[in-house]
């Protein structure tokens, strides 16, 4: 592996380990534990999804779809106040950080 390619490799790395970081915290800043609990687990009503380890795309298109008014079935609503001040960086950072939470 040479210079150039080790540097990009790292930085990729360090660019996902931050993602992942800012996820964490934006997890907590946007208020997705008030519904989906703390640990994406424990939900704050019966059909609200949980959303721990779920796949990263699909969280994603989520988000994506309730924030353009794609999707505005079930509980989705409640989302959509939330979805106003995400932006599409913030909603990839937050789909990384759900995806990697344990199940």
């Amino acid at each position: 592996m040479n210079k150039v390619t080790a540097f990009v490799a790292l930085a990729v790395f360090a660019s996902a380990s931050a993602m992942a970081a800012d996820g964490a915290a934006l997890y907590a800043e946007k208020t997705c534990s008030a519904c989906h609990g703390k640990d994406g687990k424990k939900t704050l009503m019966p059909d609200y999804p949980k959303i721990a380890g779920q796949n990263k795309a699909y969280v994603l298109k989520q988000m994506a779809d309730i924030k353009s008014g794609a999707r505005a079935n079930g509980n989705s609503a409640a989302m959509k106040g939330v979805m106003v001040i995400v932006s599409d960086d913030e909603m990839k950072a937050l789909a990384d950080f759900v995806s990697q939470m344990k199940p």
